[in-house]
């Protein structure tokens, strides 16, 4: 990984450390590479944070890589309309998806936030839930980003 790239996986870090969710943070820290603006990558990730909305689902940082995958590989026609680029594009999606689930879960064994801190959002002692969130996100959002440098940017 290049001076750039490190300086951006600490920017991810920094962004959720600052007050914004593990989502927030991954989408924000790279969107621009892909064609989206900050201020729309932080409101459309929003509602990702801690496994979607605190339901414990997802973790929110594998949630924003998704995205940018999305982003970089997507299509945006109807199944019907695709052309034969289109179709390779759909199929480069969801592979690449998979690529970066696996590579997440031989680092951290699950890409469930609630698995991944141990605790549940809504019947977790709230001290717990805040310890953990600190303590084990940032690297998780350090996982994430390090993955998307490695197969996407």
């Amino acid at each position: 990984m290049n001076q750039d790239n490190q300086s951006k996986v600490e920017n991810a870090v920094e962004c959720f450390q600052n007050g914004f969710n593990c989502a927030q943070a991954i989408l924000s820290t790279y969107c621009e590479d892909f064609g989206l603006d900050k201020e729309t990558a932080l409101k459309i990730a929003c509602g990702l944070g801690a496994g979607m909305g605190r339901l414990g689902e997802t973790c929110g940082a594998v949630s924003a890589a998704y995205l940018l995958i999305g982003l970089k590989y997507g299509t945006y026609l109807k199944e019907n309309e695709l052309e034969h680029a289109d179709i390779f594009f759909k199929e480069k999606t969801y592979a690449t998806v998979k690529e970066f689930a696996k590579l997440f879960e031989e680092k951290n064994k699950t890409t469930i936030c609630r698995e991944l801190l141990g605790v549940d959002f809504d019947s977790g002692d709230k001290q717990t839930v805040n310890e953990r969130v600190k303590t084990i996100c940032p690297k998780m959002i350090r996982d994430s980003a390090e993955i998307v440098e490695k197969i996407l940017v």
